[in-house]
């Protein structure tokens, strides 16, 4: 075995080491092939920079019985135009492109003329792709953190971003050059989500020419695929800790690889994996609390405090008749499902809710222990909506929570202790 570690703790996998997501890598080619348009979209650090790497990975297209000199592949992030602007956007995009045409000098120097007379605008990039469509060369378009080309600023207006998304929509449906163009960009959630907010032109939504791309977690295969040095046991303990996102699943393979391959050739302490894993982690479920509408915050809590039911002895709290309120919740608990923060199982007629990740889960109990009496109060009135009496059964357990947080376990620990030994 090689001693370099395989795993990627941190940044875009390369695409030699890129694991799954078959149907979707076939669908964007599908896509490019037809000169169509992706937008991806999914959770911080599910892998979609992952993934538009490994579109621009030439034995990506040959696998898809594609020839990569076919095309010009331009891969950028909005988070390198600082601030945001759709002039910086151009000029980045034509600087890229200056050194993708390695093997064609003509058009490479057009480029450098170009960003040399201040024309890398809109207006010099068509007229670059209409000469790539003479030399029969397809121009994609790889956009990662399109979050950023969608939020407004002091030196980037509402009306700043109407005009960008609908100059890119033009690029794809109407322009002649059109037929040499296919652009995939990337965001951390449904391009219509912004729809309320930006106006298209011609009355047909700005983002309606995009086929959407979800990036969820890792199915099983993908999982067992990724962590196929693990025994079955080693592979359901960091499962338990992580859930099934990608990043996270690299990390703690990354740290469980440099610790028993690299150091010591031996299995480390569970726990004291758990905890480097949390450690390495936190920032991804930070901001996926912080994404979380209060809404969506409180029904995470409702599902941590269903589970600590069953663990705390002798507990003073009845949190009978959630049911009900996850039945009339079921959309929001859905969206939840879909950014790989909880799964759900069918017990009869009934569906029950639990984190995908134990480390979420123990982020999601410790918010709750830090809540006050001002912040529980708002989130009761998100149940009062539906139940009072269930809004005031949530308050007494968070209460008694609070005065006894020294029985309250934890959910790390207890994950481990279900996989010790870990081998």
């Amino acid at each position: 075995m090689s001693s370099q570690n395989p795993y990627s703790p941190n940044g875009p996998v390369s695409p030699d080491h890129f694991i799954g997501r078959r149907a979707e890598i076939a669908t964007a080619f599908d896509q490019i092939a037809n000169r169509g348009h992706v937008a991806v979209w999914g959770e911080p650090k599910i892998g979609k920079s992952s993934f538009l790497k490994k579109l621009a990975f030439p034995s990506a297209w040959q696998a898809q019985g594609l020839a990569p000199s076919a095309a010009v592949v331009v891969l950028l992030t909005c988070l390198v135009i600082h601030p945001f602007t759709a002039a910086g956007f151009w000029h980045e995009v034509l600087n890229i492109l200056r050194d993708r045409l390695e093997e064609n000098s003509d058009l490479q120097t057009d480029v450098k003329t170009l960003l040399q007379q201040g024309q890398a605008t809109r207006d010099g990039f068509r007229r670059v792709l209409q000469k790539l469509g003479r030399q029969g060369k397809l121009l994609v378009l790889l956009v990662d953190d399109y979050d950023a080309a969608l939020h407004p600023h002091a030196q980037y207006t509402k009306s700043d971003i109407e005009a960008f998304v609908n100059e890119c929509r033009s690029f794809a449906l109407y322009h002649n050059e059109s037929q040499y163009f296919s652009m995939i960009v990337a965001s951390t959630q449904r391009l219509d989500k912004f729809g309320s907010t930006i106006n298209s032109t011609n009355g047909s939504p700005w983002f309606n020419h995009y086929l959407f791309l979800p990036l969820k977690s890792f199915t099983e295969p993908e999982i067992n695929d990724l962590l196929k040095r693990m025994t079955p046991n080693l592979r359901q303990g960091v499962q338990r800790l992580t859930g099934r996102n990608p990043a996270l699943l690299q990390i703690a393979a990354y740290l469980l690889y440099q610790e028993r391959e690299l150091r010591t050739g031996h299995l480390p302490n569970a726990e004291a994996l758990a905890r480097q894993v949390e450690l390495m982690t936190r920032q991804v479920f930070e901001i996926a609390w912080q994404r979380s509408e209060v809404e969506a915050q409180t029904l995470l809590m409702l599902i941590a405090l269903s589970e600590l039911r069953g663990r705390i002895p002798g507990k003073q709290f009845d949190l009978g008749g959630l049911d009900i309120v996850f039945s009339q919740k079921e959309r929001e608990l859905r969206d939840l499902e879909d950014r790989g923060l909880i799964v759900s199982t069918k017990e009869g007629s009934l569906k029950k809710y639990a984190f995908d990740s134990a480390i979420m889960e123990q982020w999601v109990i410790q918010e709750l222990l830090n809540s006050d009496d001002e912040q529980l109060q708002r989130r009761q009135k998100v149940l009062l909506g539906i139940n009072r009496q269930q809004a005031e059964k949530v308050a007494t357990a968070a209460r008694w929570l609070w005065s006894h947080k020294d029985q309250v376990p934890s959910i790390i620990k207890l994950a481990v202790d279900v996989i010790e030994p870990l081998s």
